[in-house]
């Protein structure tokens, strides 16, 4: 990313499924540019080993939740906020993908008639109501605070329509829909959201088993770590509403820098 380098030292950040991929790699970014991390996942040795990690580069707090139950989010939000002193940043992350539906789901796609509909139901559970939960367990910390961002984590509209990603696409199509009613409800208060999305097939939990030949050319997953610091560092105040596509996110910084010092607003 051009120009000076953006310090977190005073921000607290909460990242859902920070023990693996995409979360991961905002995670560690995060804790790379100086903000204290609450690894947000489901309890055991996992979250250990992510803490752990993270702890030896930075700041760093486990925060055990299971994102698809409402005591438990309500729990692990009270938990992150006296851990961290504050809140000032949630990454809405944790999801589940393709694999867990359809373990091939790239050779050979599912039709939605086949999805069990367990299934169906606890990725829509995780992938869209997780981010309900969280979200508004957060923000009732941030309307008291008078401050607060919230980012949720989509992919390409490509993939919400692609044949064979039943559940999945429907859920993170759902889950831009839930974000754009969020920045509008919560405007007033001057809570902002935003939408972070790689912009490409990208490594991570969905694709660790397929054989090296077929991540050939995917995205690494540090791809999301540049914006996620970005939107947790001053110069994103103000700014809601936006969709950032990690891979251009050098050409969207530049024009968003490029619009703020023409005073056309921080979106």
């Amino acid at each position: 990313m051009a120009g000076a380098v953006l310090r977190l030292e005073d921000r607290r950040v909460v990242v859902t499924g920070a023990t693996s991929g995409l979360g991961a790699a905002m995670a560690a970014a995060l804790a790379a540019a100086g903000a204290s991390v609450g690894v947000a996942a489901r309890p055991g040795p996992r979250l250990d080993e992510a803490v752990a990690q993270l702890a030896r580069s930075g700041s760093a707090v486990a925060v055990p939740v299971d994102v698809r139950d409402a005591d438990s989010v309500t729990l692990a939000a009270r938990e992150a906020i006296v851990r961290l002193g504050r809140v000032d940043m949630v990454v809405n992350n944790a999801g589940i993908g393709m694999r867990r539906v359809n373990p091939r789901f790239f050779e050979h796609p599912q039709p939605f008639f086949e999805v069990d509909p367990v299934s169906f139901d606890d990725v829509v559970a995780t992938n869209l109501g997780g981010y309900f939960l969280v979200a508004r367990a957060f923000v009732l910390h941030f309307l008291e605070a008078g401050a607060g961002r919230i980012v949720n984590v989509s992919v390409n509209r490509e993939t919400m329509v692609r044949r064979g990603f039943v559940p999945y696409g429907p859920s993170r199509a759902a889950s831009e829909s839930l974000s754009a009613i969020m920045t509008e409800d919560l405007r007033p208060f001057g809570i902002a959201v935003n939408v972070l999305l790689p912009g490409g097939a990208t490594v991570s939990g969905m694709t660790e088993d397929m054989p090296a030949d077929r991540r050939r050319g995917m995205l690494a997953a540090d791809v999301m770590g540049p914006p996620a610091v970005f939107l947790a560092s001053s110069e994103a105040d103000g700014l809601t509403g936006a969709r950032i596509v990690a891979d251009e996110f050098d050409t969207w910084l530049a024009d968003f820098r490029a619009r703020r010092a023409a005073g056309r607003g921080p979106s």
